[in-house]
């Protein structure tokens, strides 16, 4: 699978972005008509996919969990023997659920302020070549985002605004557990399962949305860029991602969504020299970086009145429709978000 190397593709996507933001002549009115519709919002699944009033305040919370099963070497399913005629070890699972709590302040009517914090947790299923079990797991806070969205374009149903943000280094890169070569001692996870980066990174996207009375559609584009080698001698792959919206209101209160996304994931550069890439095919660099494709149904409530009134309610559900990795990878089977967000 190739990988996003030519530098000058970003170069030209940023351009772009800083191109919408110069020539963005539309001005916005000192009072935006400020509706609250089940689908004003984007599926859970999409980040800073809104912006708020002068003053307005979101916080919200959001439970992810993603399960992956099986091989998959480049596009094609492979037995859990073929690794192993390679490898001493082989992951047969993976289980990751995330706890990320977001809090959203607009200073004025065309920025709004963001910052994300996640909490993640890993177990990982392994099977060696002598037959034997075992699993491990990590958790802890990941790498936090803060970041500022800028109105570009305001209609009276049509938006468009950019997001430019920071992830700071956070989480941890030293997580360690038990296996059976180890014990008593534990040792360092391969870099699946370190619930950071390791790396500052910038995060910045590009959001178009449009609302009709009962219908509304989106569309973002996203890049993740790391900038630097962490202390452990490898920097992760940068992502890029493009999602694709629509969602219809049953009623004032209930609305339902599709949605189809992309993204990909550069391999990892460099490598921890205390991780033996022989021993199990998580710590072999060669087998990271993907290219996925996901299909995802949703619904979003909106409480309209009463005590928990702007209270919103939403779900999504996803699966792969195609996914690529590069060498031997666990493949991803589904994914579930529920997320809850109360706006003042």
């Amino acid at each position: 699978m190739k990988t996003f190397k030519d530098k000058a593709i970003i170069s030209l996507i940023l351009a772009i972005m800083g191109s919408f933001t110069m020539q963005a002549q539309e001005s916005i009115s000192e009072k935006i008509l400020h509706k609250s519709s089940p689908n004003s919002h984007a599926p859970i699944g999409v980040m800073g996919d809104h912006m708020h009033l002068k003053n307005e305040w979101m916080v919200s919370y959001r439970y992810m969990n993603m399960t992956m099963r099986e091989l998959k070497e480049e596009s094609k399913d492979v037995p859990f023997s073929k690794a192993l005629n390679n490898y001493m070890v082989t992951p047969t699972r993976m289980d990751m659920q995330m706890h990320m709590i977001g809090v959203m302040y607009a200073p004025s009517d065309k920025i709004t302020l963001s910052l994300m914090l996640p909490y993640t947790e890993y177990e990982m299923g392994h099977v060696t070549r002598m037959n034997r079990s075992f699993t491990t797991s990590n958790s802890g806070i990941g790498d936090i985002t803060v970041s500022a969205l800028y109105r570009l374009l305001k209609k009276s149903k049509a938006n468009l605004h950019t997001q430019i943000g920071v992830t700071i280094p956070s989480g941890s890169i030293e997580g360690k557990d038990l296996t059976p070569a180890s014990e008593p001692n534990e040792v360092l996870l391969p870099y699946p399962m370190q619930i950071g980066s390791g790396s500052w990174g910038i995060n910045t996207a590009l959001t178009y949305t449009y609302n009709a009375d009962k219908w509304s559609f989106g569309a973002q584009i996203r890049l993740i860029l790391r900038t630097n080698t962490n202390e452990n001698d490898y920097i992760i792959g940068n992502a890029y991602r493009l999602t694709g919206w629509s969602g219809y209101a049953i009623n004032n209160w209930l609305s339902f969504s599709g949605r189809l996304g992309i993204r990909v994931t550069e391999r990892i550069d460099g490598s921890n020299p205390v991780l033996n890439p022989n021993m199990v095919i998580t710590a072999d660099t060669e087998n990271s970086g993907v290219i996925l494709s996901n299909a995802s149904l949703g619904f979003n409530i909106l409480l309209p009145d009463g005590f928990l009134k702007n209270l919103r309610l939403a779900t999504e559900y996803s699966q792969p429709i195609y996914q690529n990795l590069n060498g031997i990878q666990l493949k991803v089977k589904s994914q579930v978000l529920i997320g809850l967000q109360y706006g003042f």
